[in-house]
């Protein structure tokens, strides 16, 4: 019986077909110069294939633009995209499109219809915002569904014409799985980066000033915060009802109130970050469990580590605790060693010697007495610090310890801290 040869045609005739259709595809795909005017931008877009790059020259166009094919849309220096200030200046509804080198201002002032330079909304899958500079919108990006999409190398500054917490935010999330947010500049607004419900995302590289927060998680998880730098924000980085979130190789500076808080905030990890000069905490932790705080430096605060509402199963190691007014703030009725594996913190407030030279301190370290306890509810107590009776009360308790009823204890202290560098934002930056 001889082989059928029909099968293996239709085959070839189907393979032949599929390139001849690629090759259309990437034929039809064209650089389209367009020229400033009104409604040039609009027009330009409706008439343009997927796949095109439309290359804008310098001038300004008018914004409330519809993206809804997959477009590259590029600018030049003195590109201008103006919106109407009704509205977002530039909405992303269709999948690959790439917005790159426009200056774009001029959106609505609605904090309810989310009013942005940008708005990836969903279908607006692997967008790309790259290096733009967004200026005076309510909102710089608000990534609103789309997936997989990246925020890269823009620099969002936000009004000044309202009180803070009645500002946008740089860049907005909610429902965006696998978003990057990476070497941006942020600033004034009411949040750097506030997410909403979110998972899988990378916030990384950027740098965030004089805003709310640099950073605000809420209901956040699987998600990576890395290697960014806040400078005199309110609060640094925010992490709340959120899981397995990485904070790591962060820099808080000068931060108002707090350099990281975790607030409901559970089997995260919170690693290698600098704190320096948060006017109130380093770190504040409200019932928040089953984290690793370790590798950090917490420097020059109010207090360097807050522990309440019942934050418990925490690892705090390796961290260095450097002239804080108040190292830790932590009430309890029963010990709780900081330190795993033979290895604690180093304090920078403990005289300790080290006879075997390990690096580790011969004796147990104790944060905090029944003294700290008193200042904590009855701040007035604080003029009674120098008195011979407070004195005796502290050297009893460090004498013998079973006095203290509960609290933080060091069994390996650290003697010497670790070191973290502060980035140098323009040199890391420069073109």
């Amino acid at each position: 019986m001889k082989p059928n040869p029909r099968p293996l045609v239709s085959w070839l005739a189907a393979v032949l077909l599929f390139a001849l259709l690629g090759a259309w595809g990437a034929a039809a795909a064209a650089e389209r110069p367009v020229s400033p005017g009104p409604g040039a931008l609009a027009r330009a877009v409706k008439m343009a294939e997927a796949g095109d790059v439309l290359r804008l020259g310098a001038g300004t166009y008018s914004g409330d633009v519809v993206v809804d094919r997959p477009l590259t849309i590029t600018g030049n220096p003195g590109t201008v995209i103006e919106g109407s200030g009704t509205a977002s200046v530039i909405v992303v509804q269709a999948p690959d499109v790439t917005l790159r080198g426009l200056l774009i201002r001029g959106s609505g002032s609605s904090n309810q219809a989310l009013d942005a330079a940008v708005r990836l909304v969903k279908g607006a899958d692997r967008a790309q915002v790259l290096g733009n500079t967004l200026v005076g919108n309510l909102i710089g990006v608000d990534v609103h569904g789309a997936r997989d999409a990246r925020v890269a190398g823009n620099a969002i500054t936000g009004r000044l014409d309202r009180r803070m917490n009645d500002r946008g935010n740089g860049i907005y999330v909610w429902n965006a799985p696998g978003l990057v947010v990476e070497d941006n500049d942020i600033r004034f607004g009411r949040d750097g980066i506030f997410v909403n419900t979110s998972r899988d995302g990378i916030f990384r590289g950027n740098r965030f000033r004089d805003l709310r927060f640099a950073v605000h998680y809420m209901y956040a998880r699987d998600s990576e915060i890395s290697g960014n730098l806040s400078q005199g924000n309110h609060l640094g980085y925010a992490v709340m009802f959120s899981d397995n979130v990485t904070i790591a190789d962060n820099v808080s500076l000068g931060d108002r109130d707090y350099g990281i808080m975790l607030n409901y905030t559970n089997k995260s990890r919170i690693s290698g970050n600098l704190v320096r000069r948060a006017q109130e905490k380093c770190i504040f932790v409200y019932n928040a469990h089953k984290n690793e705080i370790t590798g950090n430096r917490l420097e020059g605060c109010g207090i360097g580590i807050h522990f309440t509402a019942g934050s418990e199963r925490n690892t705090v190691t390796g961290n260095a605790f450097v002239g804080n007014r108040t190292q830790v703030k932590y009430v309890g009725t029963r010990w709780i060693d900081w330190s795993a594996d033979g290895r604690g913190n180093y304090w920078s407030n403990f005289a300790a010697y080290d006879l075997n030279r390990d690096g580790i301190a011969e004796d147990t370290f104790r944060p905090n007495d029944a003294v700290d306890r008193v200042l904590w509810t009855q701040p007035a107590a604080r003029l009674l610090l120098g008195s011979p009776a407070v004195q005796l009360v502290r050297w009893s308790q460090s004498a013998f310890p079973s006095l203290l009823s509960g609290g933080v204890i060091d069994s390996h202290p650290l003697m010497r801290p670790v070191e973290i560098e502060i980035p140098d934002w323009e040199a890391t930056h420069a073109n």
